[in-house]
């Protein structure tokens, strides 16, 4: 490595670092203060918020990394530019690329380092950090609002060996709208499915509304043996309200290879919606991480471009907030787009990360 790499990788790596203890501390500031009435009612010992922020951090780097890592390579950059050290390697022979190696390759670095801990680390993170609050950090009456708040987009693997997708889920009046249900023998083979367009709890049954069920050969979901529609009928179905409730699926909690293996277990289901939805969530869980290439790849020729000493680092700061801002605004319209149907999943994770990839290129090609 040169001489001249490991000088602006230390710069970088330095600026980082500070910036995601920053942003954990604001985080846990923020944090602290807006539950500090509940910590201090609860009385919660301090060993558990220790437990619960330790858990989160994981979170906090994942969510922070891009935003560190832009405002780092911002403003290095921008400190040798206003130094005139930018112009003297120019003037030495190196082109853009050669300068911003440092910070291109430190970029995938960060995106790899990313990618391994959302896949290992955040998952079980995201289910302690929220078991130690659900038990320790949030009041009961905020406990019974978000357990009486309508479900959406409901899906859980139940008992049987069925899949199940509700469109809507009221846990007051225990009533579900738009009912998908997929049995599958041992095999995963599809045997029965079961759709309708209401669902009550009677109390000890569920009894369905408009219901069409649909029992399937051994030679597969495109060969129907028998078909009955029913205007109300008793479900043999044994979960229950309570079930519908601690079943819901977190993608946040699963890696990429559950994820997979959970949507497979659904493919032949013909609830298209759902997922549809969970694609989107997989494809993203492949290119979030590659943001904090992306954002940097765009933001170094700005940096390149500052001219002056006088506010050179508030010009970089600027520049860094609002590269990223806009990079995840276009990616949160985007996973929207994608889970509206407007997308394709893959192309719902992907269009910000190439859109951008190309505005980085067309900027450097026509300033460099």
């Amino acid at each position: 490595m040169r001489i001249l790499d490991r000088y602006i990788h230390r710069s970088i790596f330095s600026i980082f670092i500070s910036a995601v203890l920053i942003f954990t501390f604001l985080y846990i500031l923020v944090d602290v203060t807006s539950t500090l009435d509940e910590i201090i009612d609860r009385k919660i010992p301090f060993t558990i918020l220790i437990h619960y922020y330790l858990s989160y951090f994981p979170m906090i780097l994942v969510n922070t990394s891009s935003f560190a890592c832009l405002i780092a390579t911002q403003f290095t950059y921008s400190h040798l530019n206003s130094n005139n050290e930018a112009t003297v390697m120019r003037t030495s022979g190196l082109n853009f690329w050669q300068i911003t190696r440092p910070a291109i390759c430190f970029s995938l670095l960060v995106s790899a380092f990313v990618f391994w801990v959302n896949e290992d680390f955040v998952p079980q993170a995201t289910q302690t950090t929220k078991q130690i609050r659900d038990e320790n950090m949030i009041l009961l009456v905020d406990r019974l609002i978000k357990k009486d708040s309508k479900i959406t987009n409901l899906t859980f693997y139940g008992l049987k060996n069925r899949l199940y997708f509700i469109d809507a889920y009221d846990p007051k009046s225990f009533e579900l709208d738009g009912i998908t249900i997929v049995e599958n023998d041992p095999e995963q083979n599809v045997r029965q499915k079961i759709v309708a367009l209401k669902g009550i709890w009677t109390g000890i049954a569920w009894k369905f509304y408009q219901c069409q069920v649909t029992t399937y050969t051994a030679e597969g979901v495109n060969t129907p043996l028998k078909v009955k529609v029913y205007k109300e009928k008793l479900m043999d179905i044994r979960e229950t309200p309570k079930d519908f409730l601690n079943q819901r699926i977190n993608v946040a909690s699963m890696n990429i290879l559950e994820l997979k293996s959970y949507i497979s277990r659904f493919s032949n289901s013909g609830a298209v919606k759902a997922i549809n939805n969970l694609k989107v969530d997989l494809y993203q869980k492949f290119a979030f991480p590659l943001g904090n290439f992306v954002i940097v790849l765009i933001g170094l020729p700005f940096a390149l471009m500052i001219k002056g000493r006088k506010g050179s680092t508030l010009v970089a700061f600027a520049i860094a907030v609002m590269i990223g801002f806009l990079y995840h605004v276009l990616c949160s319209v985007a996973l929207a787009f994608g889970k509206g149907g407007f997308f394709p999943p893959i192309l719902a994770a992907w269009i910000p990360p190439f859109l951008f990839i190309g505005a980085a290129i067309s900027v450097i090609e026509s300033h460099f």
